[in-house]
């Protein structure tokens, strides 16, 4: 169901994902405000105005820098402000600097606009959303984390090259952590209904076990080879992100595999914030749906979610 009326979206952090998420959501139409709020002002301002001019060719949105009282009556906040992720750095080693700034920057924003529902991408995403979950005093329902909906999104495109299907038509997921722990759910992968390994036999594809190893490799190294050649990430993230953000301003209960909190499913009973098909709806997370899993699935599964608590249990929250 599209929205009615004005829809206002934050985005704190202006750099390559913020700005890049203002123009996915600006072309998409699905926005009549945005709202760039950065430590940076002068920053904010000049991404504003570059993003101002090509609005005049596009459906219209207000677009503009910003500060906490700027912030009063948003729908949802995109939280990517940060440090940028290093060659040779893994997710979980930037946790102490960017627990720092969310520390600082996020509560003043929530209290300014205490019904929006937060989506963080500030990596280590997982930890970070749980963090701001504790710092918000938000209901846990409208705090989620971008989570592995983009490294499904890779998945599913790797499967498709390699069955010269269209990924429209593959359904396949990448649960648990973002980042090296994460969990491709190879056993629930199927196209257009067809379980992949019958789908293999009627396509005659040969060498299935040695496909799941490199697809499963390249997954979860993709973001560490495009920041290599390129320093950063972007596009993929922030068509994410406007997808999540679609799900949530028109009500649509898409099923994303954001990250959240979950305690109790599959064994897991520590807190902590991972990613699993969730259904999104304008509350946020409306439910997880608890897919079945095989054995391996589930113990990679609760090893991702001990891995990011050991990592929780290290910052003072």
């Amino acid at each position: 169901m599209p929205q009615h009326g004005p829809v206002k979206v934050v985005i704190v952090g202006a750099g390559y994902v913020g700005a890049t998420t203002a123009f996915a959501l600006l072309r998409s139409g699905l926005v009549t405000e945005l709202v760039l709020v950065d430590k940076n002002r002068a920053k904010a301002e000049g991404e504003a105005m570059d993003l101002s001019h090509a609005a005049s060719l596009g459906p219209p949105v207000k677009i503009y820098a910003g500060g906490t009282a700027e912030c009063a009556g948003a729908r949802i906040i995109i939280f990517a402000a940060g440090a940028n992720q290093r060659p040779g750095e893994t997710r979980l080693d930037l946790v102490h600097r960017n627990t720092a700034i969310v520390r600082e920057a996020l509560p003043p924003i929530v209290a300014s606009c205490p019904d929006a529902v937060i989506i963080m991408v500030t990596n280590p995403v997982d930890i970070l959303t749980y963090v701001a979950w504790k710092i918000s005093g938000l209901p846990v329902e409208r705090v989620l984390g971008s989570g592995t909906v983009l490294d499904s999104a890779r998945f599913r495109h790797l499967i498709s090259r390699y069955l010269r299907v269209d990924p429209r038509n593959v359904h396949a997921y990448v649960i648990g952590e973002h980042g090296d722990t994460e969990v491709p759910v190879w056993s629930r992968a199927n196209i257009a209904g067809v379980e992949l390994e019958d789908f293999l036999a009627l396509d005659g594809t040969p060498n299935l076990e040695a496909f799941k190893v490199e697809t499963t490799h390249q997954v979860r190294e993709a973001a560490y080879e495009i920041i290599e050649r390129k320093g950063a990430t972007a596009y993929g993230v922030a068509v994410a992100l406007n997808r999540i953000c679609e799900s949530i301003l028109r009500d649509e209960n898409s099923v994303l595999t954001v990250s959240s909190l979950v305690q109790g499913l599959y064994g897991i009973e520590d807190e902590v914030c991972l990613s699993l098909p969730c259904l999104i709806n304008k509350k946020g997370r409306h439910k997880i749906l608890a897919v079945p899993l095989d054995s391996s699935e589930r113990a990679a599964l609760r090893h991702s979610a001990r891995t990011l608590r050991e990592v929780i249990e290290q910052l003072e929250l």
